[in-house]
């Protein structure tokens, strides 16, 4: 059984529960109307039908390999990453100014649930690109956002978050990070912002081009400060210059997503990577929680992708299974175990728990929009 994008359950979710107004010429959502969010949908449920779900299972077979220090993609990734590129389908929420759409939140929710539900090994990698942007956009200095966010937007270079090193806890849903050895060391260059990182993290996304990481500056105990560790160094003009001090060392392998590349990084075997301050120094927990935000509420949508996708698969396989009788089934044959009635209960409790998770999610990145795009603040109301 293949997945099949519920676009009018999302649709219905967007208007009715999250409060969407794609009619009204003046409102939050006035870039979407005229059928323009049904129309986007429809093309990404089809490129989620057509090449992202029949790779699910090669993903899973065959999986993302670690081979002589680099990363192979599972086969036929790469190739769809590309073409989910060039469709555009990484710039909806980027900033205009850096070649994004400026669409909003709501809409990019929604097609990252279809992205997940036909491929979640695959969306992975993209997601955090989306956080990566957003950190920059918001605490960057203007240097580094003419190198690396139009790149970013279009998704020919992509983003990772590096957080949690091997000797401490995990920092996702903690109000605050274990213990950090990972620390920097001032170096001249790019307005003093750059410095020299030896760290090791792992659980992050690998990247073909940039990655980002979190130490604790050279003499300094209070506050750990972010920066932009890129793959390659950037030139000024843009182009690639020399390989960073930045490695992939090992490949985890999870139940469900072997083609997603979730490693352990080394930074600084070799001397010391170049990184680059993003935001203000030992501040760098407040400059992460922004693309922390972003990844939590997509994390949210992957729950209720997996949700959608496994009850397409339970409503199939009760339409084809047949055991025992039915109540008033009469005939010599046994019974579509969906005539059961307990049978149907389950299957109803999966669609009504699962539209109730999407309304959630929805509801959130609606009221994200408003926060952004309201033209009177509530206050001023």
């Amino acid at each position: 059984m293949s997945y099949r994008a519920p676009i009018a359950d999302i649709l219905f979710a967007m208007v009715h529960e999250a409060g969407a107004d794609f009619g009204r010429k003046d409102g939050v959502y006035a870039d979407l109307g005229d059928g323009f969010a049904e129309a986007t949908l429809a093309e990404a449920g089809k490129f989620a039908e057509n090449v992202l779900a029949p790779l699910n299972r090669i993903g899973d077979k065959e999986g993302a390999k670690f081979e002589s220090g680099k990363v192979r993609a599972a086969p036929g990734f790469a190739e769809a990453y590309r073409q989910w590129a060039s469709g555009g389908w990484n710039a909806i929420t980027g900033p205009s100014e850096y070649g994004g759409m400026d669409l909003p939140v709501l809409l990019n929710t929604a097609c990252i649930e279809i992205w997940n539900a036909a491929n979640m090994a695959f969306s992975l990698c993209p997601l955090l690109t989306l956080g990566a942007i957003e950190a920059l956009q918001s605490h960057a200095a203007e240097p580094l956002k003419a190198l690396y966010l139009s790149k970013l937007v279009s998704g020919e270079w992509t983003g990772t978050m590096n957080l949690t090193e091997p000797q401490a806890a995990p920092t996702w849903g903690r109000s605050k990070p274990g213990p950090s050895v990972s620390r920097m060391e001032p170096t001249n260059s790019l307005a003093r912002r750059s410095s020299s990182l030896m760290a090791s993290t792992i659980w992050p996304i690998i990247s073909c081009i940039r990655s980002g990481a979190v130490a604790r500056c050279a003499e300094r105990t209070r506050g750990i400060s972010l920066f932009l560790v890129p793959k390659f160094l950037v030139n000024a003009d843009g182009t690639l210059g020399a390989r960073n001090d930045v490695h992939c060392t090992s490949l985890e392998h999870k139940l469900g997503i072997h083609a997603s590349p979730t490693c352990t990084m080394v930074y600084g075997d070799h001397g010391g990577a170049a990184g680059f301050l993003v935001g203000e120094e030992n501040k760098g927990l407040a400059c992460m929680f922004t693309m922390m935000n972003s990844a939590r509420l997509n994390v949210g949508v992957q729950g209720v992708a997996i949700a959608e996708r496994a009850f397409q698969h339970a409503l199939a396989y009760a339409k084809d299974r047949r055991q025992g009788h039915a109540p008033g089934d009469k005939s010599d044959s046994m019974s579509l175990i969906i005539h059961h009635p307990d049978v149907a209960r389950m299957l109803m409790t999966m669609k009504a728990m699962t539209a109730a998770a999407r309304a959630i999610c929805l509801m959130t990145a609606d009221s994200i929009d408003r926060s952004r795009r309201e033209k009177t603040k509530p206050h001023e109301a």
